[in-house]
């Protein structure tokens, strides 16, 4: 396939719209040895003369008028689309596409939305509410929320969070029938309720810090699910112990429909990190997005940890 001169003909468009090589070369920002050596090389490219030049003027050649008649369009579609593309990049109207699981969204996300959307009221928010771990480049997302055990070292993170509470719990229906557990291999005797990686299709681990060593416990699952609410709402109806973040269990404990148990053994989590692409770090979308968010967690008024 050849290769189109574009640097040669934007030279040479110059030249036809500025009526000389000197003045195409002031309007270029370069000297005009240069524009002369361009022109040359364009027309050796081709294998046609473009250009007649004398000492007064410049006149087109036949071959030169079929040129600028095709190409002068061509190549004002080529800047346009530079500038639309360039456009984008600096713009706070249009669609942010985001990823993001079900606890990031409750924790971090819905308590500000209102807020995001009164600020910003020509900016769309795509978000995609998914457990997994997205392949945010492959699947077309601007950015994307995960734990900071998550990240991969060729992204830009921005850390969300502080360090982040989970808890066991189960509903005190299911506590008075089966007994509270005091030590974490008495869950050995329980029910539990776990949940299910969807990309990994692997079973989350529960784990627990004792004497400073982390342990893995494994109970009879009742039931296993890929959702966090579902999770939630089985262990709510008293079908074993779950596991969640306690913040997105804190009004379920407030009010005694659920309870937590083991909580001397329990570790903190890593922060929810936002992160995205190096290729991103300029879209306008996206850095209006981060500080916004940097700004409500600097806040007093900060409605996530």
């Amino acid at each position: 396939m050849t290769r189109a001169p574009i640097s040669g003909i934007e030279i040479f468009l110059a030249i036809v719209r500025a009526g000389s090589l000197r003045a195409a070369a002031r309007s270029l920002g370069v000297g005009a040895p240069a524009v002369s050596h361009q022109l040359k090389a364009l027309e050796r490219k081709i294998g046609v003369d473009l250009l007649v030049r004398t000492t007064r003027s410049i006149e087109l050649t036949d071959a030169g008028r079929t040129l600028l008649a095709g190409a002068a369009p061509a190549f004002q579609e080529i800047v346009d689309a530079i500038e639309g593309t360039r456009a984008i990049g600096k713009s706070n109207t249009g669609t942010l596409r985001l990823t993001l699981p079900r606890s990031a969204y409750q924790m971090i996300l819905a308590p500000v939305l209102a807020d995001f959307q009164a600020r910003y009221p020509d900016v769309c928010l795509d978000l995609s509410i998914n457990e997994g771990l997205a392949d945010i480049v492959k699947e077309g997302f601007h950015a994307g929320f995960r734990l900071g055990d998550q990240l991969t070292t060729d992204m830009v993170a921005v850390r969300l969070t502080g360090p982040l509470t989970p808890c066991y719990f189960a509903a005190p229906s299911y506590l008075a029938a089966f007994g509270r557990p005091t030590h974490p291999r008495d869950l050995l005797n329980h029910k539990s309720v776990r949940y299910k990686f969807i990309t990994a299709n692997r079973i989350h681990d529960w784990q627990f810090v004792e004497d400073g060593q982390t342990k893995t416990v494994d109970p009879p699952m009742r039931l296993v699910v890929d959702d966090m609410e579902t999770l939630r709402q089985a262990v709510h109806d008293g079908n074993g112990v779950g596991w969640s973040l306690r913040a997105l269990i804190e009004d379920d404990l407030q009010a005694g429909t659920l309870e937590t148990v083991l909580d001397p053994y329990v570790a903190t989590l890593p922060p929810y990190y936002l992160y995205y692409p190096e290729q991103n770090r300029r879209l306008e979308l996206l850095r209006l997005f981060i500080d916004f968010l940097a700004s409500k967690r600097e806040s007093h008024a900060a409605p996530f940890p």
